[in-house]
């Protein structure tokens, strides 16, 4: 018998069979969960919305539209402010600090409105609540990228907007059937119980290499793919990391400038802000945020309540990052996030039309409206959002000054967004 010499690609196989990745998932999914409570706050104006301005308001007295406005969009006016912030905690203390710190103020944000529910302790707890959607989509698939393997990367990273879904889903769902106070002590348990999981959860290698750390780093390594520290693999992703971090060192200090006087750079920064303007100028945050007050504006005399009824966006929202996970490794990053756009720019063409109609000779089939908006959203889960993250985390390995500024545009353009609520409520 011949016996036949294995090909360098069938030794690879062979050697990623090797170890497992159970904890790249579960550590990821931890992680994660800071998206699944910045999910509840995005959900949480929806239902709450009518019971903050009716007559026994928590809050003491109605509040004026003007006021849920500001309430809403406090959140991302932190946002902004705080991204840079992020950046420093996480190249300077680690990323793993840097998302106990998410979780704490994910719970604070929750308890203050245990004990408080003025205008203004809502503006604040809001604040909280900003400060973690400020780093979450940035630190946190920052960690994912930097301990999970290459060809898990994608998915384990898709995941987090399956849990940002699942959040409102939630905040949809229990908001209807439980009052103002239940909610919130069903809620605040979730990153109280992120904070002390990831207390538990290693650096990032990437991280631990940087502060000299590289004996840990490989333990880290191997402890995440479930192989020995004296591994080959794992030698070489430490060896890796190492040229990367040793390349980094040698480069010298990133500005603006620096960043627009080279040609490669420039090109990724300027793709990564056009991408962070307009993924978020698609509507699906202003629908996200006012669902059920938008469904009751249209006039449409639904069988079942708005509030129910607006249960669908985000089904429909946590089906397509079901979708996108299953795919994104298959189809790549580009053909998807083209594939959204299209189908977010004619829904809204189909929005303007609609409007165009409705003020100049009125009587458009509700549903049509409502449809649209539920394809807005879809296209923002399933494409829009978490590509445009995929491709940011893989885009600037060390360049973490560029990848936070992104997400500054990122929360700038949901402050946009909400300006267009009053468009929608006028259809």
């Amino acid at each position: 018998m011949v016996l036949r010499k294995k090909t360098e690609k069938e030794k690879s196989e062979i050697a990623l069979k090797r170890g497992h990745t159970y904890y790249q998932w579960i550590f990821s999914l931890l992680a994660g969960c800071t998206h699944l409570v910045y999910g509840l706050e995005c959900g949480w104006m929806s239902p709450t919305a009518e019971k903050l301005q009716g007559e026994n308001s928590p809050s003491g007295y109605p509040l004026s539209d003007e006021e849920i406005a500001w309430v809403a969009s406090s959140m991302s006016t932190a946002a902004t402010c705080v991204v840079i912030i992020h950046s420093y905690i996480s190249d300077r203390y680690g990323r793993k600090i840097n998302i106990i710190i998410l979780a704490f103020l994910g719970a604070l944000s929750w308890v203050i409105r245990i004990f408080y529910n003025s205008f203004i302790c809502l503006i604040l707890a809001r604040v909280c609540a900003g400060m973690v959607a400020g780093g979450c989509y940035t630190v946190v698939l920052m960690y994912i990228k930097e301990i999970s393997q290459d060809d898990m990367r994608g998915i384990l990273c898709a995941l987090t907007t399956i849990f940002q879904s699942l959040g409102i889903f939630m905040m949809y769902l229990i908001g209807v059937y439980l009052d103002y106070y239940s909610v919130i002590y069903v809620i605040v348990s979730i990153p109280i119980m992120t904070m002390l999981g990831m207390i538990l959860a290693p650096e990032s290698p990437e991280i631990l290499i940087k502060q000299g750390k590289i004996d840990k780093a490989m333990k880290t390594v191997a402890f995440m793919r479930g192989l020995n520290k004296d591994d080959q693999i794992v030698q070489a992703v430490v060896e890796t990391m190492m040229k990367e971090a040793e390349k980094f060192k040698s480069m010298p200090d990133l500005t603006i400038l620096s960043i627009l006087k080279n040609k490669i750079w420039r090109r990724g920064f300027v793709l990564i802000m056009i991408t962070f303007t307009f993924f978020e100028m698609n509507g699906a945050f202003a629908i996200i945020t006012f669902a059920s007050m938008i469904l009751t504006s249209t006039g449409i005399e639904f069988v079942i309540s708005p509030e129910l009824l607006a249960l669908s966006f985000p089904v429909v929202m946590v089906l397509a990052s079901l979708a996108l996970a299953s795919c994104v490794e298959r189809y790549g990053r580009k053909l998807l996030l083209i594939g959204a756009y299209v189908v977010s720019c004619c829904c809204m063409f189909g929005m303007v039309i609609i409007i165009i109609i409705q003020k100049e000779a009125g009587g458009v089939p509700g549903w049509i409206p409502v449809v649209l908006m539920m394809l807005i959203v879809t296209m923002f889960s399933g494409g829009v959002c978490p590509v445009t993250y995929i491709i940011l985390t893989e885009m600037f390995n060390f360049q973490v000054s560029i990848l936070f500024n992104a997400n500054t545009i990122n929360h700038i353009t949901s402050l946009m967004e909400l300006s267009k609520h009053k468009i929608y409520r006028n259809m």
